[in-house]
């Protein structure tokens, strides 16, 4: 495991890219899991950054999300698949039959969550996963329980991620209760793993996952076990190591 302690959110978000290009430029046809939310908006800003620059090509790249919510169409701005166009997808050239999203809409959710793994596996595996991580220790939607979900899989949102999630809602009341997420398994198959981090409110998820403990209580704290990390945080995520 790597651990890298950036200055502030915008040396995070530029090591993070670097690490992401050099992925790139080494394999053109590389397999990338995404994720959401505000941390990695500055590490997709210069992605795209680069690429317009003519740094990088993303037409033989291919992609999956991490997760979504359940109930959630593509075009809702608080959607995962909405996030993903505004900040990345629509910005570079990816090919549309190359991006692969949850679908937080499926009619069948469990023929959905199988279908995603073998598409994952067709493609070869993710060669590289970018993670953030919850004030609770989940990663992708893996909440903190008894027992962990192995493949993709719809899951029950805790009240801590409820209320985390209600900033980017009108209210707390229109955050989904359910998601569809990778698994732990999947997660943990990728080649190389990417954790991200920043600002007071992470801190103790970070000092958490990387205590030398592993707990289905704190999901990332299974990260340990990869044999091929990079965490980069923040100085305020990273206060309590």
């Amino acid at each position: 495991m790597k651990i890298r302690i950036a200055e502030d959110y915008d040396q995070m978000s530029t090591w993070a890219a670097e690490l992401v290009a050099q992925q790139i430029k080494e394999k053109h046809n590389s397999v990338l899991g995404l994720a959401t939310g505000s941390t990695p908006e500055g590490l997709y800003r210069l992605l795209v950054q680069m690429y317009q620059e003519g740094k990088l090509d993303f037409s033989h790249i291919i992609t999956f999300n991490l997760d979504e919510y359940l109930g959630l169409a593509p075009t809702h701005p608080q959607s995962y698949a909405y996030f993903m166009h505004q900040h990345l997808l629509d910005h570079v050239n990816l090919k549309p039959e190359n991006i692969h999203l949850p679908d937080g809409l499926a009619q069948d959710l469990d023929a959905f969550c199988q279908k995603y793994e073998e598409q994952i596996i067709a493609a070869g595996g993710i060669d590289l996963q970018v993670l953030g991580i919850g004030r609770n220790g989940h990663i992708g939607f893996n909440e903190p329980h008894h027992y962990l979900s192995v493949g993709t899989h719809t899951v029950r949102l805790t009240e801590d991620t409820i209320e985390a999630n209600s900033r980017f809602f009108n209210s707390k009341d229109e955050v989904p209760h359910q998601a569809v997420t990778m698994g732990m398994g999947t997660i943990l198959k990728a080649k190389k793993i990417l954790l991200l981090a920043n600002g007071k409110t992470k801190a103790k998820a970070i000092k958490d996952a990387l205590c030398g403990r592993i707990t289905t209580r704190i999901p990332a704290s299974f990260l340990q076990l990869h044999r091929d990390i990079t965490v980069i945080v923040d100085k305020e995520a990273a206060s309590l190591l």
